[in-house]
């Protein structure tokens, strides 16, 4: 469970891959991340991102074909442990794209 204390925040890209390709728009996003773990979420659709930030309270935001969640707390959030293409084990601060997302 993500807890604000540790700061650890997700940023849940909703429907990012089609056949295993990655929409457009879920490439723009990942292609701003600094290096962080990225996973593919559980349905195999989507993507989970991992880092450091804090949202205070979750966000869900859709425009067209996007759809993100962000969340740092309240959330359960299932870890896959499968990585997204060459995603490193390390977790970068993600507040920049947070604030940029939001």
């Amino acid at each position: 469970m993500l807890s604000p204390v540790d700061r650890l925040a997700c940023i849940d890209l909703d429907h990012a891959l089609t056949d295993g390709e990655l929409q457009l728009w879920a490439r723009r996003i990942v292609d701003s991340l600094p290096p962080t773990y990225i996973e593919v979420s559980p349905s195999g659709t989507g993507l989970h991102i991992w880092g450091f930030g804090v949202v205070e309270q979750g966000r869900r935001i859709r425009r067209g074909q996007t759809s993100v969640e962000v969340y740092d707390r309240g959330r359960y959030i299932t870890v896959t442990r499968k990585p997204f293409e060459n995603a490193p084990s390390i977790l970068a601060d993600l507040s920049q794209v947070i604030a940029d997302l939001l």
